[in-house]
């Protein structure tokens, strides 16, 4: 029941994204099209499940040896390796995703999301099967945050807003009725 709660809780109540306001570079950067996001979104899951499961037996490493001063560098050290092979592998397997995708792949890398996901695992100090859990409800609700704004930001094109409220800020005032959308999801959680 627990495995339960922490993936509930990390896909809807703590929302990277609309929650946590982890990882909104590519929220708003990829969000114009569903196709993009999609891909993102699927990017994103590899890159953080796999990248949770390694940094789980590196953070274990560091631990015993007692040099958990170097969580950070082997966790981006890590992630980015992710990055370079999800790069890779997209530029061969769709290389039109890859030409939409642009700059926001290889920022997977420095995404806050995928490194908030890591520290939180080992912050939170979770036993594996946790912190896998962990990290495919974040990853998972990332990719859900990223595909609803973007189907929303496809119906917005036509709509006609006033001049004021055209192109970001219209953009905005969705992300943050989005968030607050979001932040309804804490009512399952007794405070």
């Amino acid at each position: 029941m627990k495995l339960f709660f922490i993936l509930i809780s990390a896909m809807l109540i703590n929302n990277l994204i609309l929650s946590r306001f982890l990882g909104i570079c590519p929220f708003l950067g990829v969000s114009k099209k569903l196709d993009t996001a999609i891909g993102m979104a699927i990017s994103v899951i590899f890159v953080m499940v796999l990248s949770s499961t390694v940094v789980w037996f590196i953070d274990a490493l560091l631990k015993a040896w007692n040099i958990e001063y170097l969580q950070i560098v082997a966790f981006i050290l890590v992630i980015a390796a992710l990055v370079q092979f999800v790069e890779i592998f997209m530029k061969k397997a769709s290389p039109t995703l890859y030409e939409g995708l642009g700059i926001y792949l290889p920022l997977i890398t420095t995404n806050c999301a995928i490194l908030g996901i890591a520290l939180l695992n080992a912050q939170l100090e979770y036993n594996f099967l946790e912190a896998l859990v962990n990290a495919v409800g974040a990853s998972v609700g990332f990719g859900l945050a990223l595909v609803i704004f973007a189907s929303i930001r496809e119906r917005l094109e036509f709509a006609d807003f006033p001049k004021p409220f055209v192109g970001m800020a219209s953009v905005l005032i969705t992300a943050g009725l989005l968030s607050m959308a979001f932040m309804g999801f804490r009512g399952l959680v007794k405070m």
